[in-house]
């Protein structure tokens, strides 16, 4: 059968199966049959994004697990269109819209064109930037990207770094580094195992999880993080930074981390930055800030600062929270460009050693090989729009986060834990007769839930200090204080409606 032929297989919106499988794959042959399943896929995103009032369906799992359960995937359709109307029923209709402006769950943001035009353009080209003979150009965007993000970070010219699935990635990578520079600095001592058993990581108790879940993979075990006390504020304070420090010396443990925190998931909380930089150099301990939330503030005019955030040894960015990209997006960076020796490794069908200062292979910085080119979101988004135009973004959302705390903290339906220094927003239903903890945090559970149920609004819920509570997270610029507002009488709506009739309040589930 001649190309034109199998071509003509399958004409638009036709439900017959080509016969040539090399129909779709992307060459120049197939060029036009590429552009219109794309403009068909765009076009049913289009139609969710037009047609939808409310962020989530609020389809329970119970009703959309059998509907992709019972899809037989070796019997394909064949046709695109009715692979796009199967998509539609078990994914595009209840798909969570977080550019919706009551999406004030989690820390998943609103994301800007010129990231999905690279989206496209890099899933066509599909390079994998682990070495240069795969990637060529994106080798160097990235490496570009890197040094723009060093350099607002203030980190120096020997810095470097590698882009990462996201922050637990790029947490685990710092911390291997660390571990291994604390090795290193041990070196006299011939057991590893035992001076693994002693290894420390020092982080305040608002830190992110996946810093105990490092410790387990680079075989410290979870005991092996030691939290230092936050203040009301939810930062961690010094004095206590200092007195874990000492009892780590007294008792023959090796502090190999201090991770300091610029923008807690919870609380957004920054940590004090430059005091902690003060006892990690007197200390002699490695610095690791984990601003994958914070890192919107390289870009803001009006956040507050991340001074002191040059200091640090490692630091992680999560560009795809405060940055407005597509997932994944995140990079580790680190003050000196030779620690990255440690998760260099050789393999001579790959990145040979003798190639090693010649050939820019960015595998040799990464613990990840096969790497997608998610730099290119980032280029694509500051050549068009600039740091100035994210800037604003962020400092919207900022502006919006002391509005609705300024809202709630004299509101007596609610208890706010703390003023945001960034975009998120804890705090907690309570009502006016006098009920039990128990029964509080039972209400603003289903406060919680009924609220997802209905579809109109999703926030997220959280524990401090042993009580359930509420979170906004407040990352889209077209949420107003107009949405705040009406989605807080929701809430207390629903809460009270509990506390009243508990056994009559369960959650309207939606089919979806």
């Amino acid at each position: 059968m001649s190309f034109l032929a199998s071509q003509a297989e399958e004409p638009s919106g036709s439900s017959v199966r080509p016969a040539d499988p090399q129909t779709q794959l992307l060459d120049e042959r197939n060029t036009a049959h590429y552009r219109d399943s794309v403009l068909r896929g765009v076009e049913r995103v289009v139609a969710e994004l037009t047609g939808r009032d409310r962020p989530t369906t609020g389809v329970a799992p119970e009703l959309l697990e059998p509907q992709v359960r019972r899809i037989d995937l070796d019997d394909p359709l064949g046709s695109t269109d009715e692979a796009l109307e199967e998509l539609e029923r078990v994914y595009l209709r209840d798909a969570v819209h977080f550019h919706h402006p009551r999406y004030l769950a989690h820390l998943n943001c609103p994301v800007v064109i010129p990231a999905l035009l690279a989206e496209a353009i890099g899933s066509a080209i599909n390079s994998s930037l682990d070495t240069w003979d795969q990637s060529a150009g994106g080798t160097f965007i990235e490496r570009q990207l890197i040094d723009w993000t060093a350099g607002r970070l203030g980190l120096g010219e020997r810095a470097d770094g590698i882009f990462t699935s996201g922050g637990t990635q790029s947490n685990l990578q710092a911390l291997l580094i660390a571990r291994e520079q604390a090795l290193a600095g041990q070196a006299t001592s011939p057991e590893t195992g035992w001076q693994l058993s002693r290894m420390r990581i020092l982080t305040a108790t608002d830190s992110h999880f996946s810093i105990v879940k490092a410790a387990k993979l680079l075989g410290l075990g979870s005991e092996a993080v030691v939290p230092v006390a936050c203040d009301q504020r939810r930062r961690m304070i010094p004095s206590e930074l200092d007195r874990e420090l000492e009892r780590c010396r007294q008792q023959g443990l090796i502090p190999m981390a201090v991770v300091a925190t610029a923008g807690t998931t919870d609380f957004g909380s920054i940590d004090p930055l430059p005091e902690i930089a003060e006892r990690c150099a007197a200390a002699g301990v490695w610095m690791h800030v984990d601003a994958a939330y914070g890192c919107g503030l390289l870009v803001s005019e009006r956040g507050p600062s991340l001074s002191g955030i040059e200091h640090a040894d490692s630091v992680v960015v999560d560009y795809h929270k405060s940055f407005f990209q597509p997932v994944s997006s995140s990079a580790v960076l680190v003050r000196d460009h030779t620690t990255l020796r440690h998760v260099t490794y050789h393999a001579d069908y790959l990145n040979p050693e003798h190639h090693a200062d010649s050939v820019p292979n960015q595998v040799d910085k990464s613990i990840q090989t096969t790497r997608r080119f998610d730099a290119l979101k980032l280029w694509l988004t500051l050549r068009i729009m600039g740091p100035e135009q994210l800037g604003r973004l962020f400092d919207g959302v900022l502006d919006l986060a002391q509005q609705a705390w300024g809202m709630l903290s004299v509101d007596p339906r609610f208890e706010v834990v703390t003023r945001p220094e960034l975009s998120a927003l804890v705090f907690r239903y309570v009502p006016s007769e006098q009920v039990s903890p128990e029964l509080c945090d039972r209400a603003n559970m289903h406060a919680r839930q009924a609220l997802y149920s209905s579809g109109v609004a999703a926030v997220a819920e959280t524990v401090v200090d042993g009580r359930t509570h509420l979170k906004f997270t407040l990352l889209n610029p077209r949420t107003t204080l107009n949405d705040i507002a009406e989605v807080n009488e929701l809430i207390a709506e629903h809460a009270e409606r509990y506390l009243k009739e508990p056994d009559q309040a369960a959650p309207h589930r939606h089919a979806g």
